[in-house]
């Protein structure tokens, strides 16, 4: 044995599992959970962090909840699956929303997207199965695949496309171990939003060699301008019985704290999952599954109008970051975030400091003007920051001001 070896631990000498030590907590939350805790010291720090609605949820939902907390069959287990009547209205949602035709027997109810994400790679993947994870990511998708014993195999695309992978790009990621693809639009962190043939294209591609697809459709309703959301297996059938989606009320109705979410798939995709949550956590909380029901079986009136607000907050956001020298941002076509390059920034002098990557960058702006950013480390493509604009429009203003004017300092 080699002098620089370290001698081997027994298993009672190791605290951790392995699998679990090597998990890094969510870098978008920390981030969050940063900003406010120097908010409640007093700071007046603004956070681009955390990619949650700033509006309150919408009234008719929080009163369903309400009713729901009243009636004593919500105090007792429910199934583990979810409400029936809660799933057979995700099915007719899904109809409705995306053109995709299902049957509630293919519904999962999940706490929030998180879990369902978890649960269908834990469901698909064994030891060293390969998954193609377009980059930028976000940043539980890689987490969730090396939980269950995948390997995330990470394709980039960068600003000059949009943030799009093509098909020439997949298939050079593809070997003989990948078995799934994970597919996001709208993306967080990008914003982008495929356009329908080229989700078509790549829909095409996983059927022609057998791949499984989880596509992320959480960001389904904030799409703007010309984009148009588009649902993979609506358009590609003959892939349907090998993808599964997941989806939530968190981002299109405010609900980020009621934690529900769901999956969609294969009926024996759907049961492996639904036997694994029945042991994990049992059924999501009755009274947030009330919530859900009433915020997918109503209009999308408060949809719309939050829509709205987010892209007078989109365009906002693009001009006054554009207008920095050294950054570069494409205008997000959906979700609620901006990914600006700031590579030509890295290295130069800011305040007696010289930041080598977005990580300092991000700690320089945080400690010199006060304003929360995630690097773009966290999401697989350093040289970037993600900024979200689900925040208040004063503050919206106030913070990129102080990003523009610290980075007006930079200098070689």
């Amino acid at each position: 044995m080699s002098a620089a070896t370290p001698p081997a631990q027994s298993p009672s000498e190791r605290r951790l599992s392995a699998r679990i030590s090597a998990i890094s907590e969510s870098a978008t939350l920390a981030v969050d959970a940063k900003a406010k805790a120097l908010k409640a010291a007093g700071r007046p720090v603004i956070g681009f962090g955390a990619g949650e609605p700033d509006f309150p949820t919408p009234d008719y939902i929080v009163e369903a909840a309400v009713n729901a907390a009243r009636d004593p069959k919500n105090h007792r287990y429910s199934p583990a699956g979810g409400l029936p009547e809660l799933k057979s209205a995700l099915a007719d949602k899904t109809l409705r929303d995306s053109g995709y035709e299902i049957d509630a027997s293919q519904v999962l109810v999940t706490n929030g997207g998180k879990q369902a994400i978890y649960e269908a790679f834990a469901a698909l993947l064994d030891p060293g199965d390969e998954v193609i994870v377009p980059a930028p990511y976000w940043t539980t998708y890689p987490e969730s695949i090396r939980l269950a014993g995948g390997v995330p195999v990470e394709v980039t695309a960068d600003e000059t496309t949009g943030y799009r992978v093509s098909v020439d790009q997949l298939e050079a990621a593809r070997t003989e171990k990948t078995k799934v693809l994970l597919f996001v639009s709208p993306s967080n962190p990008t914003g982008a939003v495929y356009p329908r043939e080229q989700v078509e294209e790549i829909g095409r591609w996983a059927v022609e060699h057998g791949l499984w697809v989880l596509t992320d459709e959480i960001y389904e309703h904030l799409v703007y301008g010309d984009a148009q959301f588009t649902s993979l297996p609506a358009i590609v059938p003959e892939l349907r019985d090998k993808c599964v989606v997941v989806n939530g009320v968190a981002k299109t109705y405010a609900m980020t704290g009621w934690r529900v979410g769901w999956l969609i798939g294969p009926k024996d995709v759907i049961k492996a999952a639904t036997n694994l949550q029945s042991h994990a956590t049992s059924n999501v909380s009755n009274v947030s599954q009330a919530a859900a029901l009433a915020a997918v079986s109503g209009d999308l009136d408060a949809v719309s109008a939050m829509r709205e607000a987010f892209d007078r907050r989109r365009r906002t956001i693009v001009r006054m970051l554009n207008e920095i020298d050294g950054v570069l941002c494409p205008e997000p076509e959906g979700a609620f975030y901006a990914y600006p390059s700031v590579k030509a920034l890295l290295g130069k002098e800011i305040r007696g400091k010289r930041p080598a990557t977005t990580v300092e960058l991000a700690a320089l702006i945080l400690e010199e003007v006060e304003v929360a950013v995630v690097p773009g480390e966290a999401f697989g493509t350093p040289g970037y920051l993600r900024l979200s604009y689900a925040l208040g429009d004063e503050d919206l203003v106030e913070g990129v001001s102080r990003i523009q004017k610290l980075l007006a300092e930079a200098q070689d």
